[in-house]
C-alpha cells in the first residue's frame, strides 16, 4: 500500500477486513479471461485487530487510507467498521461480494438490510462511510438512494459481477470456487452505465469503479459523474506507473480544452 501511495495515487482502498481471521477460498483463486480477470480469493484477511496495524503502516505513504469492511450481520459489520474507522480516513462498506455467501450479494440486493447497515455504521463511525454497489442488483438507482437516504456519504460503483471459466481439458471449472468476480475492461462498459445512471439520481459523490485501465477509462468516469475513480485490475496491465500515467493524461485533456478544475468535467456528459 505504501508502494502504491509512493507511485502517485490519491488515496488507498485497504482489502476487505472482516471482524476475525479468514483463510479464503483454495487455489485456484485467480484466472486471466478475455477482457480481464477472474478472482475467487474468498476474502481472506488477518482480522481487524492485526489489520489496524497494516492500515497504521500504509499511512506512512502519505495520502488517505479508506478501509474497507464487509460481516455477516449488521451488528459484525458496525463492531469492525468501528474499529478500523478509529485509524483509516473513510470506511468503504463492502456490501456486494459476488462469491462469498452470506456477505455478498444476499446483503447488497436487500435495500432494507443495506439501510441497516449503514444507519448503524454511521452510529459508531464519525469517518465518511462509503457504500459499494454490486452491478448485478435490480434496481441500482435505487439501491443509490437508499444508501443516500440511510446516511451514507459517497457511492462506489461497482464490484464485479458474477462469471466464471471452465477448463476444457479438466473439464472443470478454473476456479476452486467454481464462480468468481469479473474485473478489468470487460466491466467497464457496466460501471459506467452504473455511474451515470446513479449520478442522476443521488446528490452524494459517486466514485467509479469497474476496467478502468487507462486515463481515457477516468475521463469517461468522469463525464460519467464520478467525482473520484478506483484502479485495481489496471495494476496488472500497467503496473504501479498507471497512477501516474492517469494523472498526466487527465491534465493534458483538461489543458487542451481549457478546464481548470476536474469538477468542471463532472457529469458533463449528461448535458450533452
Amino acid at each position: 500500500m505504501r508502494k502504491v501511495a509512493e507511485s502517485g495515487a490519491g488515496a488507498i482502498v485497504a482489502k476487505s477486513v472482516g471482524s476475525k481471521p479468514r483463510e479464503g477460498c483454495p487455489n485456484p483463486t485467480v484466472a486471466m479471461v478475455v477482457g480481464g480477470y477472474l478472482n475467487a480469493i474468498g476474502l481472506p484477511n488477518p482480522g481487524v485487530d492485526e489489520f489496524v496495524k497494516e492500515i497504521l503502516m500504509a499511512r506512512e505513504g502519505g495520502v488517505p487510507i479508506i478501509a474497507s469492511v464487509f460481516g455477516f450481520s449488521v451488528d459484525d459489520i458496525a463492531k469492525t467498521a468501528k474499529r478500523v474507522g478509529r485509524v483509516a480516513d473513510a470506511v468503504e462498506l463492502n456490501l456486494s461480494c459476488p462469491h462469498v455467501e452470506g456477505t455478498g450479494l444476499e446483503v447488497g440486493s436487500d435495500p432494507e438490510v443495506v439501510s441497516s447497515i449503514i444507519k448503524e455504521v454511521k452510529k459508531v463511525v464519525d469517518k465518511p462511510v462509503i457504500a459499494k454497489l454490486s452491478p448485478l442488483v435490480a434496481d441500482i438507482v435505487g439501491m443509490a438512494r437508499s444508501c443516500e437516504r440511510a446516511g451514507a456519504d459517497a457511492i462506489t460503483a461497482v464490484n464485479t459481477m458474477r462469471a466464471m471459466a471452465i477448463d476444457i481439458e479438466t473439464k472443470m471449472p478454473v476456479l476452486y470456487n467454481r464462480v468468481g468476480g469479473l474485473s478489468g475492461p470487460a466491466l467497464k462498459p457496466i460501471a459506467l452505465r452504473c455511474v451515470y445512471e446513479i449520478y442522476d439520481a443521488v446528490r452524494i459523490p459517486v466514485m467509479g469503479c469497474g476496467g478502468i485501465s487507462t486515463w481515457r477509462d477516468a475521463v469517461e468516469f468522469v463525464l460519467a459523474g464520478a467525482r473520484a475513480v478506483q484502479i485495481g485490475t489496471g495494476i496488472a496491465y500497467r503496473g504501479l506507473k498507471i497512477f501516474d500515467e492517469v494523472q498526466e493524461g487527465m491534465r493534458s485533456y483538461m489543458e487542451k480544452r481549457e478546464f481548470e478544475e476536474l469538477e468542471e468535467l463532472v457529469g458533463l456528459a449528461h448535458s450533452r
